[in-house]
């Protein structure tokens, strides 16, 4: 009931969208699948998500759950992502040609960021902090924050998975 803007937030809505964009263009990058089937696909996961991480989505403590609201495919497909891919007629075999085999995404509130592989850096796609408002859907990608020159710390402390 309290969601009134410049507090905390309690939505998920630009970290949801900056996973599910982040999934959606590893999709299109391909071009095997039709913008309509993007869309439909990308609606089917945001949907999907929201549901997954409504009990699971702590503002003011942002990494409790995070290994709950993580995706993951490491040689084994997400199920949320193949439910998803399942609408617009995607098959498994399908999925993991258009993806990467080792990936993983963490959705945290006022953070989604992902790594391609085991030892791969970790990418921000999206950081909201409480000194500067929430109004564009930034997404940061490696490249556009090599050359802001960005410093950010590590993110070895994600890798603890709170039960």
């Amino acid at each position: 009931q309290n969601q009134r803007r410049g507090g905390p937030r309690a939505d998920m809505v630009p970290e949801i969208a900056a996973a599910v964009g982040f999934v959606s263009s590893l999709l299109r990058t391909r071009g095997c699948v039709s913008e309509q089937q993007l869309r439909v696909f990308s609606g089917a996961l945001r949907e999907a998500l929201a549901e997954h991480y409504k009990h699971h989505w702590f503002p003011e403590k942002p990494f409790k759950g995070s290994g709950y609201r993580c995706i993951r495919i490491n040689h084994k497909m997400d199920p949320i992502i193949s439910k998803a891919a399942s609408q617009i007629g995607l098959s498994l075999p399908q999925l993991y040609q258009l993806l990467p085999s080792e990936l993983t995404l963490w959705v945290d509130p006022y953070e989604v960021s992902y790594r391609i592989g085991e030892d791969g850096s970790i990418c921000v796609l999206y950081e909201a902090t409480a000194m500067k408002p929430v109004s564009s859907y930034g997404m940061l990608t490696c490249k556009n924050q090599m050359m802001l020159g960005r410093t950010s710390p590590s993110k070895n402390y994600i890798m603890t998975v709170s039960s």
